[in-house]
C-alpha cells in the first residue's frame, strides 16, 4: 500500500497544481486523475481523502505557510512547492494518520520528483519547523 499512497500523493499533489492553476473544480479534476491513472479503490479514497482535506483546511494550512516560510509570501511561492506544503501539512497538523518523519519525507520526496532543486531543502526545513512546534 505504500507505493499506492505515494502514487495517491503524486495524484493530489498535481490536482491541487491545477486547481490552484486553473480554479477547475477540485471533485472533477481528482475524478479526472484518478481515472486516467488507475489507482486501485483504496488508493483513490486516499487521494479524495487528502485532495478535499486541503481544501477544507486551506485557510488554516495557508496561515501556518505564511507564518513558517516569511521570507517567501504565499503568492510567489512557486506553485509546486506551496502545494507540496498544503499537503503536507494537512497530514502534519489535520489528518495525523502517519508518523511525523513519514508526512516529511513524503513531502520532501514529492519536491525532489516536481521541485525545483532548492525544493526539497525548502520543503524539509518549513515541515521541520512545524513539527517541531508542533510536537512541544
Amino acid at each position: 500500500m505504500t507505493g499506492e499512497r505515494r502514487k495517491a500523493r503524486e495524484l493530489t499533489l498535481q490536482a491541487l497544481y491545477e486547481i490552484d492553476l486553473t480554479a477547475h473544480a477540485s471533485d472533477r479534476v481528482m475524478a479526472r486523475a484518478i481515472e486516467e491513472n488507475g489507482l486501485t479503490p483504496e488508493g483513490a479514497d486516499f487521494a479524495r481523502e487528502l485532495l478535499e482535506g486541503v481544501i477544507g483546511n486551506r485557510e488554516k494550512i495557508d496561515e501556518q505557510i505564511r507564518h513558517f516560510a516569511t521570507a517567501w509570501p504565499l503568492d510567489q511561492m512557486s506553485i509546486v512547492d506551496r502545494n507540496i506544503l498544503r499537503l503536507a501539512i494537512y497530514e502534519l497538523l489535520h489528518n495525523n494518520k502517519v508518523p511525523v518523519k513519514v508526512a516529511i519525507n513524503e513531502a520532501v520526496e514529492l519536491a525532489k520528483s516536481f521541485g525545483a532543486d532548492s525544493s526539497p531543502r525548502f520543503i524539509n526545513g518549513v515541515l521541520s519547523s512545524i513539527s517541531n512546534l508542533a510536537s512541544r
